[in-house]
């Protein structure tokens, strides 16, 4: 459905987009995380042909991004991180307007979407506030029935209930087969949606993977309690942040020694043991703290 391959953007001096190369297939949910400032809006311009690559390649259903732009935009629904509306006309006109441009209008699909996000689309759009007018956006991009969704920080300004109406959305939409490009720096969001990430950085894609395959870049969280003490664990050199206690002993493990030292714990006769996977976040983290960013 899109492939980026060695996509390089440019403006002026500044690299927003270093060799960027990214792969979504047929009813894949793809997650496409970073901090503000890292090449994610970018990257979605130049798929959407708003903005052009200064090199590499940037395809849609196997057409030029930049080229074949307006035969693209027939099938894909596309909502920006920031978005505009006409302030003179309602959020139910705006909706219209977009639903026909993509010739695939279905009246009762857009009410039950107006009605889940509970819209009120007489009001006129200079009254909405930046969440209503992100809801007018995802209702008339649900509303479209494409085969492709390039959602760019979709969920900003909504609140935690219409989050998760939201993301109800997305599943149903890929239940039906349908593609997801899913922008966000909310990780919580990606981990609970997407079936593959790319992570982000000054312009440059780092890992990507589904989310067990970037977990081993993390250490896998192990409190437990044993009966008798564990000789030699604090010794082990994949053993992190070995805390004990006289409740229960905190550690941190590489993933691929999680067994070894379960064996090792077992030994002394084990009353409590929980093990928690590296989350989103957690690996996000990882890469920033490597080069002294700041948290996001």
């Amino acid at each position: 459905m899109i492939k980026m391959m060695d996509v390089t953007k440019r403006f002026g001096a500044v690299t927003a987009l270093d060799r960027v190369s990214l792969e979504v297939k047929e009813g894949e949910i793809f997650g496409f995380i970073g901090p503000n400032g890292a090449g994610k809006t970018t990257a979605l311009r130049v798929l959407m042909g708003i903005l052009q690559a200064t090199s590499g390649e940037a395809k849609i259903f196997g057409l030029d991004a930049w080229k074949d732009a307006v035969e693209i935009h027939k099938q894909v629904a596309f909502v920006p991180g920031d978005v505009n509306l006409w302030p003179n006309l309602t959020g139910g006109e705006v909706i219209d307007l977009f639903v026909r441009l993509s010739r695939r209008d279905n009246r009762v699909y857009r009410e039950e979407l107006i009605q889940r996000f509970d819209l009120d689309p007489s009001k006129k759009c200079r009254t909405y506030s930046k969440g209503n007018r992100q809801k007018v956006a995802l209702i008339a991009a649900f509303a479209s029935d494409a085969d492709l969704y390039i959602l760019d920080e979709p969920t900003s300004g909504l609140d935690p209930l219409m989050e998760s109406i939201f993301q109800e959305q997305v599943r149903e939409i890929k239940n039906q087969g349908k593609s997801v490009l899913l922008s966000s720096h909310i990780l919580s969001e990606v981990e609970k949606l997407c079936d593959k990430v790319s992570i982000i950085r000054q312009g440059q894609i780092i890992e990507t993977g589904t989310l067990e395959e970037l977990r081993h870049l993390t250490h896998t969280e192990v409190r437990f309690k044993t009966k008798n003490p564990v000789i030699g664990l604090r010794e082990n050199p994949h053993v992190f942040d070995y805390q004990e206690s006289e409740e229960e002993t905190l550690l941190r493990v590489d993933g691929a020694a999680l067994g070894e030292v379960i064996k090792q714990i077992s030994a002394s006769e084990i009353e409590t043991l929980q093990c928690m996977p590296p989350t989103l976040e957690q690996l996000f983290m990882s890469h920033y703290e490597k080069v002294g960013e700041p948290h996001v």
